[in-house]
């Protein structure tokens, strides 16, 4: 089977971060034989506070994402909020990620499907694993030949999340790839005064969870020093625990 790793920090920070992440990432694929796809978003646009840190926008933030392929080879996955941006970011990136808070937003999923990219979507809050199969439907129908899954938990009481993990072989019904985003689904949302909170000592068990449950993808935010990081600092993970991880998730049991 083959398997889908997607890391990276939450957020563009500086060239400095993505540097020190890429060449990690580049060390666990030499030595695991992975293919981890390096993720950052140029844009934070849904954060909890208009104060938050959002990123160097997205003409600086596709820059320094190219040149991160350009040095490292790493294949790259980045998010849009809006359709206007699904072309720039199409010719930059391998895959575009749409936010689980605009699954459903048709015109966005529409103009990233055109991009002839994959598109990776995220499983809103409110919604079932199987309620999944219309966002992939209209990407497929505006042309999207590789249409990937994400499960982020959902929202059943307030500044929580809870991860049903039967909608992963429930969204396997519609789409090949399902992907277990295992540092977001620890979110405490806006719970920490203003900000996001969560619990990164989970994210192993949810990682392990999905595979259980046959999930054949996994995404994580990773940050050399996360308490230090501007967005979702409580629940990316600490980038030297990333290799453990990925060798126990690729063992065959």
């Amino acid at each position: 089977m083959e398997y889908r790793f997607i890391a990276g920090p939450c957020v563009i920070e500086s060239a400095e971060l993505l540097d020190t992440v890429a060449q990690e990432l580049v060390r666990i694929n030499d030595k695991l034989g992975t293919d981890i796809i390096f993720k950052a978003s140029f844009d934070k646009a849904n954060r909890t506070s208009i104060h938050s840190f959002r990123g160097p926008g997205m003409d600086k933030g596709l820059q320094m994402l190219a040149d991160i392929k350009s040095k490292y080879g790493l294949r790259l996955l980045t998010d849009i909020h809006e359709s206007w941006q699904a072309k720039p970011v199409g010719e930059v990136v391998d895959v575009i990620q749409i936010p689980a808070f605009l699954c459903r937003q048709t015109d966005l999923l529409v103009a990233a499907a055109k991009t002839g990219k994959t598109v990776n979507i995220k499983k809103a809050q409110f919604l079932s694993g199987n309620d999944m199969r219309y966002p992939v439907e209209k990407a497929r129908e505006a042309g999207a030949k590789d249409v990937w899954l994400t499960e982020r938990g959902n929202m059943f009481g307030y500044n929580n999340l809870i991860v049903d993990f039967r909608n992963i072989p429930d969204m396997l019904q519609i789409t090949p790839t399902v992907v277990m985003d295992c540092t977001h689904s620890v979110q405490r949302p806006g719970g920490a005064g203003g900000k996001t909170g969560g619990d990164r000592q989970f994210v192993p068990a949810m990682a392990m969870a999905a595979k259980a449950f046959g999930g054949n993808g996994w995404f994580f935010e990773v940050h050399p020093d996360p308490d230090k990081g501007l967005s979702d600092a409580a629940n990316m993970l600490r980038l030297d625990q990333l290799d453990e991880l990925i060798e126990k998730l690729i063992i065959k049991n």
